[in-house]
């Protein structure tokens, strides 16, 4: 094994057998970390959202956020039962693409995919970016390596889960619990007695007497639709129902609930203790900055949480690496995306699908800069598209199954699915000029790909005859080509394998004919051809020009002529121990390839022959 192998070995884990697959599949506790962190750590900006909205409508405006939070917390009940439905109906994964593909046409599941695929994006960007901005607001001289850490991050996170989501579950689940049970005990003293009521607050507030826009229907439902933020990642546990131990449905049950009660509770006590304290936005801090100060102060236990917030903000990009690869591998094995995503490498995770992923988040991580203002106008829309096809295809599935007690089922899934119908309207219109339409068109053209490789995979099945019996197979005759260079134990190593293959093998060298007519070399490479008489002919091929392929396609193109059998071309190829030393050689391998690839006619090999060198 080579340097590089090794220490990317070392980094990823040794290759896992199937039956050691258990290793890497998790627990309901285990699948907080792994699926749950990005709609945990969404209480960082869901209740500031909509705080911020209420806002524009000045102080007054303030006492909505507890009555929009409990609307908000109704539809994440709303959304965990749909999901635990979900899981139940569609244990292979998927989520809502699998609901919406057993109950719609293709067509609007390829749209639930393409949205989901937006909004995995999107989370892992927005993610990093705010956990970034929260270090770089803490250390405000790391701010120039904005970009840097962002990518090093995602990195990170990446890494981990190639070696398999067991692992970043493991590795995240110190940081995921010292989050939830530091904010939940910040919540519980800020309730019975908050340490420090009526200490100055920071910054200046935002917040004017005199609204710039009256309270209304159309304000309510804005703040509704900006603190629904707060329920992305929702659908990611029903999205990796295969990544949980056995029984899979059982413990994937217990997490959307696990998830459910504690962002409830989350959400809850920060909106009854902003509402208490008249909290609005200040400039340079947040809301949940401020609940925190006001119930533990400003001492130890305040900048521990901060810390803890960075980390697990940071490390929720990992929801959607738990949850893209599955869903991608199911396109795959739909014919929607390259079958390659349904692969799994040597550590049975889909690695494809994670580094596409990354690859896409970073990309999008330096287009914006790390900057998650500009990132916020883009969210939420796709994963609340996808709430919305999700409850619909439940309804329609309790219409078809009737069990027992479906018509009270399909009642709340059918609310769900015009409340998130109606939130995800909102939010197209008020943040389409600010960035919305970046999704309007990036969905579209997501679906459009969909499309065309289902259509390749669809005319590659028809000219391959997939679905028909083929005629039965015959044996021909063949002929194997063996290019040289001299007599060599390479030479002998090539021609051995040659002759395993078929009893008709010649070998072929080409000779760069020059103005003296000096045959020397010819003479010379015959004689110690006859000298070692390995059996075979060898023919040497004249060319005037500079390429050695040239008349090696030629020279198999009459034997074509001349026989109608098939043909191979079986290249020598030295090995060097030493990766540096393998440019050095093989330039006939490089030119013979390159001149033969495209022909069906062909089939080219190579026989390689390790080589060291002292």
């Amino acid at each position: 094994m080579g340097a590089v192998a090794a220490v990317w070995r070392f980094l990823v884990g040794p290759p896992l057998r199937v039956r050691q697959l258990a290793k890497q599949q998790i627990t309901p506790i285990e699948g907080l970390p792994a699926l749950s962190l990005d709609a945990l750590t969404s209480v960082a900006y869901g209740p500031e959202a909509i705080i911020a909205v209420l806002a524009a409508a000045g102080l007054a405006a303030l006492h909505l956020v507890l009555p929009v939070s409990i609307a908000i917390v109704v539809l994440l009940a709303v959304l965990v039962f749909s999901y635990r439905q979900v899981i139940e109906a569609y244990p292979g994964g998927g989520g809502t693409y699998a609901v919406c593909r057993a109950n719609f046409p293709p067509q609007v599941g390829v749209l639930a995919a393409a949205a989901l695929v937006v909004d995995y994006t999107l989370t892992v960007a927005v993610s990093i970016a705010a956990g970034v901005g929260s270090l770089t607001s803490a250390f405000p001289g790391l701010t120039p390596a904005t970009v840097p850490i962002c990518l090093g991050i995602l990195a990170l996170v990446t890494g981990l889960n190639l070696r398999g989501l067991g692992d970043t579950a493991r590795a995240f689940l110190l940081p995921t619990m010292a989050f939830i049970v530091g904010l939940l005990i910040v919540i519980a003293i800020g309730l019975i007695h908050p340490l420090a009521l009526h200490t100055p607050r920071q910054g200046q507030p935002l917040t004017s007497t005199e609204g710039l826009e009256a309270v209304g229907l159309l304000l309510v439902l804005k703040a509704f639709s900006a603190g629904c933020s707060a329920l992305t990642g929702v659908e990611a546990i029903a999205n990796g129902v295969p990544l949980f131990k056995e029984p899979r449905v059982a413990r994937a049950k217990r997490t959307e609930t696990l998830l459910g009660v504690i962002l409830g509770v989350m959400l809850l006590g920060l909106a009854v203790l902003a509402n208490r304290w008249h909290i609005g936005p200040r400039s340079g801090e947040t809301v949940l900055s401020q609940v925190i100060a006001i119930s533990v102060g400003r001492n130890w236990a305040y900048y521990v949480m901060a810390v803890t917030i960075t980390v697990v903000l940071m490390l929720a990009a990992n929801t959607s690496f738990g949850g893209l690869p599955v869903l991608t591998s199911r396109l795959a094995g739909d014919n929607y995306l390259p079958h390659l995503f349904a692969l799994r490498d040597e550590r049975q995770v889909f690695a494809v699908g994670i580094w596409t992923l990354a690859g896409l988040a970073g990309v999008l991580l330096v287009a914006v800069r790390g900057q998650t203002l500009r990132l916020i106008p883009l969210y939420a829309i796709g994963v609340f598209t996808a709430f919305t096809l999700a409850q619909s295809g439940l309804v329609k599935h309790w219409w078809k199954t009737r069990p027992a007690g479906w018509r009270h089922r399909a009642v709340i899934n059918g609310v769900g699915a015009v409340t998130t119908g109606v939130a995800t309207v909102v939010f197209l219109v008020t943040k389409f000029t600010v960035g919305a339409w970046v999704v309007v068109l990036a969905v579209p053209a997501i679906i459009t790909l969909f499309a065309r490789t289902h259509a390749y995979y669809a005319r590659c099945g028809q000219a391959l005859g997939l679905d028909a019996i083929p005629a039965r197979p015959h044996a021909g005759s063949t002929m194997v080509v063996v290019p040289v260079t001299g007599v060599s134990r390479l030479t002998r190593h090539a021609v051995e394998d040659a002759l395993s293959i078929s009893p008709r093998v010649v070998a072929v060298h080409v000779v760069l004919e020059d103005t003296s007519g000096d045959t020397g070399r010819d003479r010379e490479l015959d004689r110690q051809w006859a000298e070692w008489n390995p059996g075979v002919p060898l023919k040497i091929l004249h060319t005037e020009y500079a390429s050695v392929a040239r008349p090696i396609v030629a020279f198999i193109d009459e034997l074509h002529e001349q026989h109608d059998e098939r043909i191979i071309v079986l290249i020598p190829v030295a090995l060097p121990h030493r990766l540096r030393y393998r440019f050095l050689h093989n330039h006939l391998e490089i030119a013979l390839t390159a001149a033969l690839q495209t022909r069906p006619d062909v089939i080219v090999a190579r026989v390689p022959m390790p080589l060291r060198i002292p």
